[in-house]
């Protein structure tokens, strides 16, 4: 048996590290990304009848796992961080095989100056990530309105609510208009739904974080279940 796959294409997300990135598809409806496929497998042949499909399948590579080895079990989010469940039981990235598999919306796709992209939406992936496979999602077959899903019953609430001071709006505004997209919507919907670790969620507004999307570094703080967002610096590196 052929154990090793070679990538059909990558990722260019608008999330640039982990640290921020929702943890699961369609949290962040605004989250958009290209998967540029390479060769051979860029041809248009290999996408016709997709200009038919709404949503995909994304099977992908944890590439940014590093040398960390995968464990029997892990301490999902949805938990506190602080019980453990096998990782079988879980999404997590720390795997034995570490291969994700993401539901995303396929907003059409083209080929220009010799790069085939597909253009996607309400991405949980990392710039960068590797593409093993794409497969059309099928409604009827995917979506078991029966199942049972363990910790992971129903979609999580947002637990911030979301401000801007007024510098951060104002450029907040600029990149929307920069990069033709909805940018304060989607620092919003990665922000609602508090992407620190668990061991901070109980501090206060003295922690600033930074979370690296697009082209800028978001700056925020916590204050009384609020997340202020202070400034949206460019990134020069």
């Amino acid at each position: 048996m052929n154990d090793r796959f070679s990538p059909i294409g990558v990722i260019h997300s608008c999330f640039k590290e982990k640290f921020g990135i929702p943890r699961q598809p369609g949290l962040a409806v605004e989250a958009t990304a290209t998967l540029e496929l390479f060769a051979p497998y860029d041809c248009m042949e290999a996408l016709r009848g997709l200009e038919a499909v709404s949503h995909i399948w994304v099977l992908f590579v944890f590439h940014a796992n590093g040398q960390k080895r995968w464990s029997p079990t892990v301490r999902p989010p949805r938990l506190g961080g602080n019980r453990r469940i096998g990782v079988f039981a879980t999404r997590s990235g720390f795997r034995p095989n570490p291969i994700g598999m993401s539901a995303v919306r396929l907003t059409g796709f083209d080929r220009q100056n010799g790069t085939t992209r597909l253009h996607l939406k309400g991405v949980d992936l990392l710039d960068g990530t590797p593409v093993l496979d794409i497969k059309p999602y099928l409604p009827y077959a995917d979506a078991i309105f029966s199942a049972e899903t363990g910790f992971a019953k129903n979609r999580p609430e947002p637990t911030l609510e979301v401000v801007f001071l007024p510098p951060a709006r104002t450029v907040c505004l600029e990149k929307s208009k920069a990069w033709g997209m909805d940018i304060e919507t989607l620092i919003v919907e990665v922000l609602a739904g508090d992407p620190r670790p668990a061991y901070t969620t109980g501090s206060d507004g003295s922690r600033n974080f930074g979370i690296r999307l697009l082209d800028f570094d978001l700056r925020w703080r916590v204050e009384d279940h609020t997340a202020v967002v202070t400034a949206l610096v460019p990134i020069t590196d």
